[in-house]
């Protein structure tokens, strides 16, 4: 019996996993029970967005967006209900009703280009070993290591030197529009349809569901240039959102908990043809953003390595994906900066983990591993330095030749940012002297400049958003007024990051009978049942979030309660302390002014009623009077 429309929805529902969905547009990072990252429906500086994977629901804390999985896809994917509806039941295996009217746009489309690759995929591995000329392509993947096994598994394949040979084959059973589409096919200068890819070795390339989707193709000739081509973006195809290897290497980057990025399709499959599973490279173009979200989804921790050529460009390749890594996880906090111990998975103290892999003797990861092996490669991986030290030894080489105060300079100046970045000031200090004594400058004077350079950045988990301004009235007169912000200040120091000064400390120093705004004791007796579990203050933030997730003017007076907890982010405990007994001392105070001034009120009302009872006395007795003269008239 086929399935009703809305057991259809009922059943896709079901089968969205909210933390799947909203990780393919949001970078999420776990903190207790739920996961937050930036709010992609408004500008949102610091993580807003918060993903309930046991109430399957997503809430911003911010701008309030809010829903279930269907919903945020709806928002971020630029397809009709319907649509998408389809979309998803095809993917779930779900048989949709005929008189529903679905008809997903180019859906049918795309579904023939894929399989239009699939078979040029198919046709171009059987050419390897058919082809009269095949053999140059075996020589060179032979000469790369490249056996069998690996050629089936990544469907490595051979473009025959003949203008028409993919599109006879393929042209009975595609359309001439379906085969352009998908990049297989192009128009000569007479007009007629020729093969795209000719006398190459055929890399297919699939997305992250191990469909084909596009090709990369290279040249094997002396002389043949371009060394590579690369189809053009397509309906089914964007670079900048695939990655090259992803389909074959999820699985081990999960298991790892860290993926390498390379700079190429053969240093991705001469490595894990070696056995190191976990790599994957852009398909080229430059390591984007969109890229790093995707990598998010399946790293835990968010360990990533860089492995690009030691060549000036690679270099550059690498300080530029290293730049566009901490782009998109810096809203998520501190990048991991020196090596106390390896971030475990699900650590929750750092944003991400960058290192590098330079294999020496200026080798790619493709050469080093063919030329020592993969023991000899995963010792380099082992010992990778981080992002950090890369950055700074890679500068400090220039310190050689650097001989003018001019150009020992223009070195600091580009050092500076670096050392700026380093939080724990042990370690910023251990650095500043290791550059002056490379530069063989005066390390005060560094210390000078990296303080001007430097600025105070609050935490960032849990902390509101740019555009959030807190409801707090400037120049504040009503004695009322001043004593709700009070209150709202003492309870923001339970959220205090970075406080020496323990949970249960703080229920001890602040009682709730202080308090006498309703919510904020609702908020208070909530924190108190929280502490009896939770030993931190970002566990505290998380729990008090979801406890009142749905709840919009509750989340809005949290957001404000951690906006005014930043401010007291880095007082020593006693200075906190001393805070706590002041903010106490001042709400006794203004709660007896508040008191003195209800009784006065008091006073006065029934002041106000005596003398107006005594006028009316007065008017009475001059009436009266008035009466009497009358009579005796």
């Amino acid at each position: 019996m086929a399935l009703s429309y809305d057991e259809v929805i009922s059943l896709i529902k079901d089968r969205l996993d909210i933390v799947d969905v909203v990780s393919q547009s949001v970078v999420l990072k776990k903190s207790g029970a739920n996961y937050w990252g930036l709010c992609p429906f408004h500008n949102d500086k610091k993580p807003s967005l918060c993903v309930s994977p046991s109430k399957g629901i997503y809430k911003c804390f911010s701008c309030g967006a809010g829903g279930d999985a269907l919903t945020f896809l709806l928002k971020t994917q630029n397809k009709d209900f319907k649509e998408l509806i389809a979309e998803l039941a095809e993917k779930f295996g779900i048989e949709l009703p005929k008189t529903a009217g679905f008809k997903p746009q180019n859906k049918e489309l795309k579904d023939e280009m894929k399989h239009a690759c699939k078979e040029a995929a198919r046709f171009y591995q059987k050419q390897l070993t058919l082809d009269k000329d095949s053999s140059k392509a075996m020589g060179y993947l032979k000469k790369r290591s490249i056996n069998d096994s690996i050629i089936d598994i990544f469907t490595l394949g051979w473009a025959p030197n003949d203008y028409h040979k993919l599109y006879d084959h393929l042209k009975g059973s595609f359309s001439d529009e379906v085969l352009e589409k998908a990049g297989l096919i192009l128009k000569s200068k007479t007009g007629h349809w020729i093969d795209r890819f000719r006398n190459r070795i055929i890399i297919p390339i699939q997305n992250e569901d191990g469909e084909y989707v596009a090709f990369g193709a290279r040249a094997v000739d002396e002389g043949q240039n371009p060394k590579y081509l690369n189809s053009a973006d397509s309906l089914i195809y964007n670079k900048r959102k695939i990655l090259f290897g992803l389909y074959t290497a999820k699985d081990y980057i999960k298991e790892e908990d860290a993926v390498i990025i390379m700079e190429g399709y053969f240093d991705v499959i001469s490595t894990q043809a070696h056995g190191i599973k976990n790599c994957v490279a852009s398909c080229g173009t430059a390591f984007t953003q969109e890229h790093v979200r995707l990598l998010s989804r399946y790293t835990k921790s968010r360990r990533i390595f860089l492995s690009f050529d030691t060549d000036s460009a690679g270099v550059n390749a690498t300080t530029k994906g290293g730049e566009t890594i901490r782009e998109v996880f810096s809203s998520l906090g501190n990048i991991k900066q020196f090596d106390e111990s390896h971030v475990a998975a699900g650590d929750e103290n750092y944003a991400c983990e960058i290192r590098v892999v330079s294999p020496p003797e200026g080798k790619d990861p493709d050469e080093y591993v063919r030329a020592y092996g993969a023991e000899a490669l995963k010792e380099h991986i082992k010992n990778a330095p981080l992002l950090i030290d890369f950055e700074l030894n890679n500068i400090l080489k220039q310190s050689h030749a650097a001989k003018t105060p001019q150009e020992k300079s223009k070195i600091v100046e580009d050092i500076i940012p670096i050392l700026c970045e380093i939080h724990n000031k042990v370690i910023q200090g251990e650095y500043i002297k290791m550059v002056a004594t490379a530069l063989d400058i005066d390390e005060s004077s560094l210390v000078q400049e990296v303080r001007k350079m430097a600025k105070y950045e609050p935490d960032n988990m849990f902390a509101p958003d740019s555009n959030f301004t807190p409801v707090v009235k400037s120049n504040v007169t009503k004695t009322s007024q001043i004593l709700e912000m009070t209150q709202k200040n003492l309870l923001s120091v339970y959220l205090v990051v970075g406080n020496q000064i323990t949970l249960p400390q703080i229920s001890e120093m602040i009682p709730t009978d202080i308090f006498t705004d309703e919510m904020l004791i609702i908020v208070k007796n909530t924190i108190d049942k929280f502490t009896q579990t939770v030993n931190n203050v970002r566990g505290l933030r998380e729990k008090l979030f979801t406890e009142f997730i749905e709840d919009t003017t509750m989340t809005q007076l949290l957001t404000e309660l951690v906006y005014i907890a930043d401010s007291f982010k880095g007082l020593p405990a006693s200075d906190l302390s001393q805070a706590i007994d002041d903010m106490k001392f001042k709400l006794s105070r203004l709660a007896n002014e508040e008191e003195t001034k209800e009784l006065k009120k008091k006073y006065s009302a029934a002041n106000d009623d005596d003398i107006e009872a005594l006028k009316l006395q007065m008017a009475l007795r001059d009436k009266l009077k008035l009466k009497l003269n009358g009579d005796n008239k």
